[in-house]
């Protein structure tokens, strides 16, 4: 993901359009070549590309091309109006959007502030055990709320604690993000690709802990470990500058007692509800995932009578409509793909370079979607894979993909929207800004490193699997 600067200069977007639209105009040429001699398909591509390109180029009118690009594919009849409702995934977005008012109630309530304030209170810390505390906290909160409330309210932390010592936070910035997005893989609620997975997939919530979470905490075991490493003077300095103001009798901040117990408990009962869907599901009868779906709508709809003074702030501040619009069209435009058989003949030519043996596709599949996450929105490369999968047929496939395009954000400082967030708070509390190159060094080996983990866990499973 890419920010962009609001304030471009009429030649640089003259620029990066032309790119873009010659982009678009190149892969629709390409695919005429590549044997899509079907107008609706070339059209079809042609759109998928342009969106792709909006994403890398214009960041912040990502929605109003990908708008453009939606009103095209339906007045050139690639798909229908009705096949535009199917394909837009209205029930991944009803999800995320009860998720989103949920976690607008539980910052309301005080629980994330609480989650803080016992880090702070710890009396044997230093900066070993501080680090360890930041990453399992990032990377649990992100697996059990989503990856932007995780960043946000760890930065809270980080910040806290760094102004204290008077350190610079770039270094646990980086830490804290790397983790959320490692942690945003362990579970169906950490990431949108991973309720679009599960629901394409027909994973439940307990089929995630089996499989996802545990490479997950491995991964991020692996990376703590080059953490360690990589930030050793760092973590030094943490120690050094906390025995001071020991010392002085200096604590890390202050403390406000916060009542914490009746957030805790709607989560609880939230993530219970989610983890019980499949079971409950069966017990009543109902379609696979119905219940994965209903459970924070009917939570958040319970809570916003019970704050009904501020539920219309839940839904118009907490719920990031821009970016589930977002997700809307570009699950309508991958939609388009399926439906004009572009993805049937891609997957075909897929599988004729590489086989069906998911031990081949598993790392194929699982660091061509980490690349592409690196620079590009990691659910454009989900949503293209998406169908490729389904027609291999393969359902081990799917985790390659979970892992790829979670892992594959850490590449680079663009990769995610917890890394977007969190250099945003960074710049407007420091002033300070992050190089790319700053962060690539050390997210590059991170991002491979956790792939390779994650891509060896998978070909275990698989051989494991085998008679």
């Amino acid at each position: 993901m890419q920010p962009t600067n609001n304030k471009l200069s009429f030649r640089v977007i003259a620029i990066r359009s032309t790119i873009m639209v010659g982009i678009s105009v190149l892969v629709g040429v390409l695919s005429k070549y590549a044997g899509f001699t079907d107008s609706k398909q070339i059209l079809a591509t042609s759109i998928f590309a342009l969106i792709i390109s909006a994403t890398l180029l214009f960041w912040n009118f990502r929605l109003a091309i990908a708008f453009i690009g939606m009103a095209i594919i339906l007045a050139g009849n690639v798909i229908t109006l009705e096949q535009f409702i199917n394909s837009a995934e209205l029930d991944i977005i009803l999800f995320l959007v009860g998720m989103m008012t949920l976690v607008g109630v539980l910052k309301d309530l005080g629980l994330f502030s609480w989650i803080i304030q016992s880090v702070i209170k710890m009396k044997k810390m230093n900066g070993y055990l501080f680090i360890v505390i930041v990453m399992f906290m990032s990377a649990l909160m992100a697996s059990l709320v989503d990856e932007v409330t995780s960043i946000v309210f760890m930065l809270a932390l980080i910040f806290q604690v760094c102004d204290t010592l008077k350190i610079k936070p770039t270094s646990f910035v980086i830490i804290s993000v790397v983790a959320t997005n490692i942690g945003s893989s362990g579970t169906m609620l950490g990431n949108p690709i991973g309720i679009l997975i599960g629901t394409k997939a027909g994973f439940s919530f307990i089929d995630f802990m089996i499989t996802a979470f545990p490479i997950m905490s491995i991964s991020l075991l692996g990376a703590l470990g080059i953490v360690m490493l990589w930030y050793k003077k760092d973590i030094q300095l943490f120690t050094e500058r906390l025995e001071i103001k020991r010392s002085m009798l200096i604590g890390l901040g202050p403390l406000i007692e916060i009542p914490y117990k009746k957030g805790l408990v709607i989560l609880g009962l939230a993530i219970t509800l989610i983890a019980l869907h499949h079971f409950l599901e069966q017990k009543l009868g109902v379609h696979k995932n119905t219940l994965l779906i209903v459970a924070p709508l009917a939570i958040s709809g319970v809570l916003m009578i019970w704050k009904n003074e501020r539920a219309r702030h839940y839904v118009e501040s907490e719920v990031e409509w821009w970016t589930l619009l977002f997700f809307m069209m570009l699950f309508a435009v991958a939609g388009s793909l399926e439906k004009t058989g572009v993805t049937q003949e891609v997957a075909q030519n897929f599988v004729s370079h590489f086989g069906n043996n998911p031990i081949v596709l598993t790392p194929v599949i699982l660091f061509i979607t980490a690349a592409g996450s690196a620079f590009v929105d990691n659910i454009v490369f989900v949503a293209a894979f998406i169908p490729i999968i389904k027609e291999i047929g393969e359902p081990i496939l799917w985790w390659a993909l979970l892992f790829g395009g979670c892992f594959g954000g850490n590449i680079t400082l663009i990769g995610s929207t917890a890394n977007i967030v969190a250099l945003g708070m960074i710049e407007k509390r420091y002033h300070k800004h992050i190089t790319f190159f700053e962060w690539f060094r050390f997210g590059i080996l991170i991002g491979v490193i956790t792939c390779i983990i994650a891509c060896c866990a998978i070909l275990l499973i698989i051989m494991v699997g085998q008679p």
